[in-house]
């Protein structure tokens, strides 16, 4: 490979193009998915657009083969990518969060009477007494709400949307799970992982577009 197709930028359309004829089940949200994971690092232009080069696509084709082949998890295929490529920049590690009833209550700025309400309608559920950073964002979310006038009891309807959603994840996940191969339970915490990511837009789209009617836009 040439010094100056090494340096070329590719977008993501274009990356997709030379990727799709081998991998026909790759997609845009795939590869993106692949980046959040910390897989691939893509430089940005300033207006925020991806640049690939023919590394990236390199390194895509070594993730989607070994998915395809071998069933690996994306844990493994990313030592084994450290071994070819060498390792990239570490991704910021996310600690660990439990916190006790008094800590959430802090950390969230709300007070016992919010908590006890979020607990009541079920968007809180402690384990073993402790909050881990889901709850603590939901915490915060609905703390933030309150300010709007909306609280824990207006938003049974989110919770109910949110385990419809759960419930396709699971659906999706479950065949994975029955085939009780190697590799499996991985497969499918990324499975689950990329559906979440992708219905989680969808969900935001949606949510767009209502309020753009409402507004009469």
């Amino acid at each position: 490979m040439s010094s100056q197709a090494a340096r070329s930028h590719m977008s993501i359309g274009e990356v997709l193009a030379l990727l799709q004829g081998e991998f026909p089940d790759v997609t845009i949200s795939k590869i993106r998915f692949l980046e959040g994971e910390g897989l691939i690092e893509p430089e940005r232009s300033p207006s925020g657009y991806r640049k690939f080069t023919h590394l990236h696509v390199e390194q895509l084709r070594f993730i989607l083969t070994e998915q395809r082949d071998h069933y690996l998890p994306l844990r493994v295929i990313k030592d084994r990518m450290a071994e070819s490529f060498g390792r990239p920049r570490e991704v910021r590690q996310a600690q660990e969060v439990r916190l006790d009833r008094a800590e959430l209550l802090e950390a969230a700025e709300i007070d016992e009477e919010t908590l006890a309400e979020l607990e009541d309608y079920g968007l809180l559920v402690p384990v073993a007494r402790r909050y881990d950073e889901e709850a603590l964002k939901v915490a915060r979310a609905v703390g933030a709400l309150s300010r709007f006038g909306l609280h824990a009891r207006h938003l049974r309807a989110v919770r109910a949307a949110a385990e419809r959603e759960a419930g396709l994840v699971e659906q999706t996940v479950a065949p994975i799970l029955k085939r009780r191969a190697p590799g499996a339970i991985g497969e499918a915490d990324e499975v689950a992982r990329e559906l979440t990511a992708l219905l989680l837009d969808l969900h935001a789209s949606l949510v767009r577009t209502g309020v753009r009617s409402v507004l009469g836009r």
